[in-house]
């Protein structure tokens, strides 16, 4: 919260390995480059295989972040201290004036909104027309007279509220005051001795005393005796009378009801909707415990900047991080086909013809003259051996060969000997829920009008493949009911007979796969040899499949 804004490098949902190591090496690359703050980020769980590389280097999985709009913790706080709801309304305008803000929130000891008071409610105490009965309705706390009027305790008992009574001014003889003064009543006094016994007498609960004035002993020992108040200000009848309004405590006014504010994680263009129907200019901000922080403003939420975002390894809006629309993109490094991303402003796009994308983030550190570590190395080794399933896939170029084979010597790593150990790390499926293992590489596709699903596993175990085919398929089934207008694909991945059964279901996704394989599908999909690549070969022939179709 409040600090200063980072560029994220992020990849894909259901991130796979060269998602996560594309991501953490460009952004070390372009914080050598220096010039801003680049930070990798994930937009989904890691899959065994890349927490085996990431373990295996010794490099901390990047933090979640499940959508990059701007929220609230974003925008920087107007730090306005939560206040008592015994506090006086002159105090309270004092601190308004002191933090330049033109609201408080009231809180408990807990530091939870118990309400709010604005300028314009400070206004209308003034303004507005009250009986002389306000101040006790109030329940006013004595102390808050006593520091409203700058005042003196020449006697009495102010740790308590005058709840009972009128304030008046004693300004007639003994005589006609016995028609307005009553038990409980405030009586604002002048220096005579008579009017002050008398308003004793009585029963008046405090006298205040104006221009300093000081009372005759026998005054102060009959005050004692009949348990009243006796206050001596510096100012005048005229003064104290009209302050005397301002020791009220804000409670009384305070707006208790409906009252607006927002929570850290609340994102900032819902904020703003809400915030362009108000006439408040400041609005309290809570933690998740429901806890006061600060306010933000208008001005603050108009002027805040979006996140600044560098995409890895995808293209396309379906596969993006959530809120991508409100983002700026900087960057895509990808090596995808187009996918239709549209931007506001010029972009710095990247994309080629290569098996990873982490062969373009190699390419680019060399060109740059940046240094390649042992760790960076060993990370971009690893995303091209995935991808490519270790150059066996038609997605694999001389240049992908050659850049991980380089890769591996600065990592210190046999290619074969840790390929393997990678790919095991990656076939155990056995401690994954269907629904992890359906969206571990899962990404959606849109094209002459059909909307389609396609996701990938990949193993050395032909058995553990066979075991979790007639789970995947009746969880497509269900997520189909879901979606009735989407088709799902689903390819299990041999990588060492290097095939694929590919599962469907919904549509016409049967009709498809018969049209691209040109034979009739089972129902339990159908085996396809010498396919590995989901971008090089499933996607070409499905939406040549469509085209045709």
């Amino acid at each position: 919260m409040n600090k200063e804004q980072e560029i994220i490098v992020i990849g894909h949902k259901n991130p796979d390995s060269d998602s996560i190591c594309s991501a953490i090496a460009y952004a070390q690359l372009k914080n050598q480059l220096g010039g801003a703050k680049y930070v990798a980020k994930r937009a989904g769980d890691i899959s065994k295989e890349t927490a085996f590389v990431l373990d295996y280097f010794g490099v901390e999985e990047p933090e979640f972040l499940g959508d990059v709009r701007t929220r609230v913790r974003d925008i920087q706080l107007k730090k306005v201290p939560g206040v008592n709801r015994n506090m006086s309304i002159r105090e309270a305008y004092l601190t308004m004036k002191e933090y330049d803000s033109t609201t408080l929130c009231i809180t408990d000891e807990e530091e939870r909104i118990n309400g709010l008071i604005t300028m314009t409610d400070i206004a209308g105490t003034d303004m507005d027309v009250h009986d002389n009965h306000v101040v006790s309705k109030a329940k006013t706390p004595f102390r808050n007279i006593v520091r409203t009027l700058d005042a003196r305790v020449l006697c009495g008992n102010v740790d308590k509220d005058f709840d009972e009574g009128r304030v008046i001014i004693g300004a007639n003889t003994p005589e006609r005051m016995v028609n307005y003064i009553s038990k409980g009543d405030v009586v604002i006094l002048g220096n005579r001795f008579e009017s002050q016994f008398f308003a004793i007498e009585v029963g008046a609960s405090c006298i205040i005393l104006c221009t300093d004035s000081e009372p005759n002993p026998t005054i102060l020992q009959l005050a004692i005796a009949r348990e009243c108040i006796v206050l001596s200000s510096p100012y005048d009848t005229y003064t104290v009378a009209r302050l005397v309004n301002q020791s009220m405590p804000i409670g009384y006014f305070m707006c208790r009801k409906n009252l607006l504010g927002f929570e850290l994680d609340d994102f900032s263009d819902e904020a703003k909707d809400i915030m362009s129907k108000e006439r408040h200019r400041y609005f309290p901000v809570t933690d998740h415990q429901g806890r006061y922080l600060g306010m933000i403003s208008k001005r603050n939420i108009l002027a805040m900047e979006k996140k600044k975002v560098i995409l890895v390894d995808h293209n396309e809006k379906n596969q993006a991080v959530d809120g991508i629309q409100s983002a700026d993109i900087l960057e895509i490094i990808d090596h995808h086909r187009l996918g239709g991303m549209e931007s506001i402003n010029p972009l710095l796009f990247r994309n080629q013809p290569l098996g990873c994308t982490a062969t373009i983030v190699y390419q680019m550190a060399r060109e740059n003259g940046a240094e390649i570590t042992k760790t960076i190395a060993g990370l971009l080794c690893s995303a091209i051996l995935s991808d490519t399933l270790m150059f066996r896939s038609p997605t694999c170029t001389a240049t992908d060969r050659a850049a991980a084979e380089e890769l591996a010597k600065i990592a210190g790593i046999d290619v074969e000997d840790y390929a393997q150990q990678m790919f095991e790390a990656g076939s155990d499926l056995s401690s994954r829920s269907t629904e992890e293992l359906f969206y571990q590489d899962y990404k959606t596709f849109s094209t002459s009008g059909k909307n389609f699903g396609v996701g990938q596993i990949t193993s050395v175990s032909k058995t553990s493949l066979q075991q979790m085919q007639p789970k995947l398929l009746a969880y497509m089934q269900e997520q189909q009911k879901n979606h009735p207008d989407m088709m799902y694909f689903f390819m299990l991945t041999n990588i060492i007979e290097e095939s694929s059964q590919v599962l469907y279901c919904g549509g016409n996704a049967r009709e498809l796969l018969e049209i691209a394989y040109k034979r009739e599908i089972p129902e339990d999909g159908v085996v396809v040899e010498g396919m590995v690549s989901r971008k090089k070969q499933l996607l070409p022939d499905l939406i040549a499949a469509i085209q045709q179709e």
